[in-house]
C-alpha cells in the first residue's frame, strides 16, 4: 500500500470536478490543511496506516436513507464506531434508515463507495444534495482533527475539527444535526 509524504497543497491534478472544487473552497475559506495520496482505499481498516500518517482518526461517512426514500442523510462518525441503524433512527425520530443504493450515492454525491464525504455538499448544482441532512456524531465534533476523503478513494486530507463546524459546513449552507450514539 502507497501513502505519500503528507503536503499542504492541492494535488497537482486533479481526479474528478469534485475533488477540484474541494481544494478551491479550501483556498477560498483560508481553511489550512493536510494532505496525502493513496492506492484506492474503500474500507475503514485500509485507512489505518492513513490515520498513523496523520496522528489522526478518520471519520466514517455514510450516505442514508429512511424506507420511504423521503429523507436523506449524510452520516459522519468515527472510524472505528459500529453502524447501527436502529439507533440512529431513533435518534432522529425518523423510520429505520438503510444504505442508500450506489448509483444513487454516484449521481447524487458525486463520488464512488468507499469515498463519500461531507464536501459532496459542495455540489449545489445538484438539487439532491439540499435534501440531504448532515448529521454528526457528537464523538467526532469533540476531536481537533477532522480527517477524511477528498472525494476520491486515493487522495485523504485532514484539518481542523473547528473549521468544519465555524467556516465549512455555513459555507455549505448546513447546519449539522448532532447525536450521540
Amino acid at each position: 500500500m502507497y501513502i505519500s509524504e503528507i503536503s499542504e497543497k492541492a494535488p497537482v491534478a486533479f481526479l474528478t470536478s469534485l475533488q477540484n472544487e474541494v481544494y478551491a473552497t479550501l483556498d477560498t475559506l483560508g481553511i489550512p490543511f493536510e494532505r496525502v495520496e493513496t492506492t484506492d482505499l474503500v474500507t475503514m481498516e485500509d485507512c489505518a496506516l492513513v490515520n498513523a500518517k496523520f496522528q489522526a482518526s478518520m471519520v466514517k461517512t455514510l450516505y442514508l436513507c429512511n424506507s420511504q426514500k423521503t429523507e436523506y442523510f449524510l452520516f459522519i462518525t468515527e472510524g472505528s464506531k459500529p453502524f447501527s441503524s436502529k439507533r440512529f433512527s431513533q435518534a432522529l425520530s425518523t423510520s429505520r434508515v438503510s444504505f442508500v443504493d450506489r448509483k444513487v450515492m454516484e449521481h447524487r454525491l458525486g463520488v464512488k463507495i468507499g469515498a463519500a464525504t461531507v464536501f459532496s455538499m459542495l455540489l449545489k448544482h445538484n438539487d439532491a444534495v439540499r435534501v440531504v441532512r448532515v448529521v454528526l456524531d457528537n464523538d467526532v465534533i469533540i476531536q481537533q482533527w477532522y480527517a477524511c476523503s477528498d472525494g476520491t478513494t486515493s487522495s485523504y486530507l485532514k484539518f481542523k475539527t473547528q473549521a468544519l463546524l465555524d467556516t465549512l459546513l455555513p459555507y455549505l449552507g448546513h447546519r449539522p444535526c448532532i447525536v450521540t450514539l
